[in-house]
């Protein structure tokens, strides 16, 4: 396209790049384009739909006509948002299943993925055939998608809702991270399948990077969070920071009168299952003078798993949670990224104690821009909770790096700029 040519022979900036999409949105306001269909595929996981809803929400209201590809678990959400979901059936465990379910170790949580996208790719061509889209938006999850943007010849964009590759990625992660698996009868198993699937439809990329090397890419976290942000190749990969939009249909929350410090404990929706570690925050922060304490936790665990429940604290299997990070003083997060972007978008002060997968090296980010304090399962009893957590909102530093970070993610773009560049994307017609 003409605007990503100039931007890459100029390398000038993202300043330069928003500038030329701004100039492709007006253009398609000004109706000389036709609204396109544009098709956007992810997983049945919290995790992975929620951070594109707005987006999606933002692409309908400027009268392009989207499809959603979903697991039928998410298809009133995505019919929320104005697009019309395309229904499929998923053989990956449910948003709400055990986490043991996604087994202990690598090749556990990746052949589920691979062993879903080939199942899923007859009943996509199914449920597109005779209206194929003019551009794929997928997860980063959804391998599907790439195959069909490469079968229908259209261009395929990226939503990532996490950290992306960053020059040397693969030499500094993936490759030690792989070298035990791909030594096994099972990881070569893996790769020959991925391999032949990718090569059936025709496609001679290597699996590794047919994974993790998008052609184009909008990320949906602000760049403060993406570990070595300056070696990211952002011709490919565009930062636009939170894309929250309006939350009131989830509900509202209200601080109670006379909680001096209210503190909001959530591990998301998938990695709830630690009956041990909400004792402790109940024992951390019930009996704290002033304090009020709102605990997340999820399906699998009950009022009944915590013992004896102090007036100045509220048990919830899920809650409102922008709407109370609003008003906390303190988040007790997993370090996912929608919870960390949440964090940094209200400026509120973070314990991270992280569960799994990309939670770690987010919970590392937070404490090294200076925001949040690194906390293992293992080791969040109720003393070092209560101690990490007065010596974080009280520290004049913590608040005022919140406050320059906040302003900084105001800046890069949100939902109007992504659906800026993803309309940059389509081709002429």
């Amino acid at each position: 396209m003409i605007a990503e040519r100039i931007a890459t022979r100029r390398d000038g900036g993202s300043r330069t790049v928003i500038r030329l999409h701004e100039t492709s949105r007006l253009v398609y306001g000004r109706g000389m384009t036709s609204p396109a269909h544009i098709a956007m595929f992810s997983i049945a996981a919290h995790g992975h739909v929620n951070p594109s809803l707005e987006v999606i929400r933002e692409l309908v209201a400027r009268g392009h006509r989207v499809t959603y590809a979903i697991p039928p678990a998410f298809a009133e959400k995505v019919a929320g948002t104005g697009a019309e979901p395309r229904l499929w059936n998923s053989t990956l465990p449910g948003p709400d299943a055990d986490p043991e379910d996604w087994g202990s170790t690598l090749l556990d949580n990746v052949e589920p993925f691979l062993a879903d996208a080939i199942q899923a790719l007859p009943q996509l061509i199914e449920a597109y055939a005779g209206d194929e889209p003019d551009l794929v938006l997928h997860d980063i999850a959804s391998y599907p998608a790439r195959v069909l943007a490469h079968r229908w010849g259209v261009p395929a964009v990226s939503l990532s809702p996490n950290l992306v590759a960053w020059d040397g990625y693969e030499q500094e992660v993936a490759e030690p991270m792989w070298a035990e698996p791909k030594k096994t009868e099972r990881g070569q198993a893996y790769y020959a399948r991925f391999h032949a699937w990718l090569e059936e439809n025709g496609i001679t990329q290597h699996p590794d990077d047919f994974a993790g090397r998008p052609a184009r890419s909008i990320v949906l976290i602000p760049k403060a969070l993406q570990p070595h942000a300056d070696r990211v190749d952002e011709r490919v990969h565009s930062f636009v920071g939170a894309c929250q939009g309006d939350r009131t249909a989830e509900g509202e929350w209200r601080r109670p009168a006379g909680a001096e410090k209210v503190v909001l404990v959530s591990l998301g929706s998938a990695f709830t299952k630690q009956p041990a570690f909400y004792r402790e925050c109940v024992k951390a922060f019930g009996d704290l003078p002033g304090w009020h304490l709102v605990l997340q936790v999820g399906r699998h665990v009950g009022p009944a798993d915590l013992g004896d429940v102090p007036d100045n604290v509220e048990v919830h299997s899920w809650v409102p949670q922008l709407a109370v990070l609003r008003q906390a003083d303190l988040f007790v997060t997993h370090a996912g990224a929608g919870g960390s972007q949440e964090g940094l978008a209200t400026a509120t002060p973070m314990i991270a104690v992280p569960q799994a997968v990309d939670q770690f090296g987010n919970a590392d980010m937070l404490q090294a821009l200076g925001v949040a304090r690194k906390v293992a399962t293992e080791e969040a009893t109720a003393d070092i909770l209560r101690g990490t957590a007065l010596a974080l909102v009280d520290d004049p530093e913590v608040a005022r790096r919140l406050k320059e970070i906040q302003a900084d993610m105001a800046q890069e773009g949100g939902t109007r700029r992504a659906a800026d560049l993803i309309e940059a994307e389509l081709p002429a017609r």
